[in-house]
């Protein structure tokens, strides 16, 4: 199974935060083989965890995303999707760009995030 877990899940895990054991089990049994990251879920971890915690640990964090994902370029088809997405469901840029990228691999989405509720292929744990 292609899997997705949302910036909200790494950050979720990366900080220990009242979900991560939730995310622990798709999180510690990532390979790049079914597992991608959209580069805007880089960023969105990154700055995140360098706010709360500090550089060295956003760094290691991204650095292990990176290590056990595939990171998929955000590409003209992939844009493209996220912007009929976005009309569709009234998601802003990131959700929609993420949800996008998910679509594009046929991968589950995996998020706390509401608002992805209700739209195909979304496991929500909360």
């Amino acid at each position: 199974m292609n899997v997705l877990v949302d910036s909200y899940g790494w950050i979720e895990y990366f900080t220990n935060g009242p979900l991560a054991n939730k995310y622990a089990k798709y999180i510690e049994t990532a390979n790049k083989a079914e597992y991608f990251v959209s580069p805007v879920m880089l960023y969105e971890v990154y700055k995140k965890i360098k706010t709360i915690k500090n550089e060295q640990t956003a760094l290691e964090a991204v650095a292990q995303i990176m290590t056990y994902t595939t990171v998929i370029d955000l590409d003209g088809s992939i844009a493209l999707e996220a912007a009929d997405l976005s009309i569709k469901y009234g998601l802003g840029f990131v959700d929609a760009t993420i949800k996008a990228t998910a679509e594009s691999k046929k991968a589950a989405l995996i998020t706390s995030d509401k608002h992805f509720k209700g739209l195909n292929n979304v496991i929500l744990l909360g």
